[in-house]
């Protein structure tokens, strides 16, 4: 199975998070299917590639809670 979720990068104290695709067995930082995005809670700044996200959600993928309340956040996804 995939799921959406938040993959970190960067420092601790400037750290950003890249919205990626990844098989739920791999670990968090573990190899990545497709970069969709990165959310950046320091200035709340989020890009999205919201082609390739929907098109992974009508395969089959599954969002974490987190990435979802990002989305509704960015009014892009309902």
């Amino acid at each position: 199975m995939i799921k959406l979720r938040l993959k970190q990068h960067g420092k601790k104290q400037r750290r950003v998070y890249r919205i990626v695709a990844i098989d739920v067995q791999s670990r968090r930082e573990g190899k990545v299917i497709k970069e969709v995005g990165f959310y950046n809670p320091w200035n709340d700044k989020t890009q999205l590639d919201v082609s390739a996200i929907m098109a992974l959600c009508e395969s089959g993928a599954q969002l974490t809670e987190t990435v979802r309340n990002i989305l509704r956040r960015a009014k892009s996804f309902e």
